[in-house]
């Protein structure tokens, strides 16, 4: 993942929260707006735009959400609920089951998506992993920088992609690509001198080509199918985990 893809910046995302109007939807739905303190999407009801400086944001089950973005604070989306963006800086975002999702993005913090559900685009952060559960599908990538990224019998469509976290596939989940960057040191990226350990398992399938500009372990069961490596040996295993 290139640093300039993380669209979010702390400082400019509190003065959008601060002065821009709320969005309004074609039925015009209710949207809050605070500075201090956390906001409630209700069950079953159906909201704008819901957003926070320092505060956590919550969305209660089949509740409905155009935005949900905060700074300084986590958001969870209960189970059966819509959210089309769900945006935070320093917090982690944790999603239920049955969930529809248009995208979700953090930098500080970790993305847990539950079972499935579907997203329209795509799941990044850069300081934290990425989780995905059995039945739930990605279009777009899942992509961290300084984070795991576990696929537990989910399908993501676009590039799964990291610098300095694992990749696991398991339980027959699928991907579109796989590439994992060469380090660069800068704030985005603190660099680790342990190469990244990369594990394709049973039943698994990466569609497309796998790319590593660095040196990283990789295991690929002998069930499972792949694409073309670039940059990486392939290590085959049976049974049902990894050699260590």
């Amino acid at each position: 993942m290139r640093p300039a893809s993380i669209r979010l910046a702390p400082l400019a995302l509190a003065c959008a929260l601060l002065f821009s109007s709320p969005l309004v939807l074609a039925d015009n739905p209710p949207s809050e707006s605070k500075v201090l303190g956390s906001i409630t999407a209700e069950s079953g009801k159906t909201y704008g735009s819901l957003d926070s400086v320092n505060g956590g944001i919550s969305v209660q089950s089949n509740a409905r959400v155009a935005t949900a973005e905060t700074v300084n604070g986590g958001i969870s989306i209960a189970d059966g609920a819509k959210v089309e963006k769900a945006e935070t800086v320093n917090g982690g975002i944790s999603i239920g089951n049955n969930v529809a999702l248009g995208s979700a993005e953090t930098v500080n913090g970790g993305i847990r998506m539950g079972e499935a559900g579907t997203v329209s685009g795509s799941i990044e952060t850069v300081n934290g992993g990425i989780r995905i559960a059995a039945g739930t599908t990605v279009a777009g990538g899942a992509e961290t920088v300084n984070g795991d990224i576990a696929l537990d019998g989910a399908k993501v469509k676009g590039t799964l992609r990291t610098v300095n976290g694992d990749l696991t596939l398991s339980k027959g989940a699928e991907a579109g690509a796989i590439h994992v960057d060469e380090p660069h040191r800068g704030w985005w990226n603190w660099g680790t001198e342990t190469p990244p350990r990369v594990v394709i398992g049973a039943g698994c399938t990466v569609h497309g080509t796998l790319v590593f500009e660095r040196e990283v372990k990789l295991y690929v069961h002998e069930s499972a199918k792949i694409g073309a490596v670039t940059g990486a040996t392939v290590v085959r295993f049976s049974g049902e985990s990894a050699p260590e």
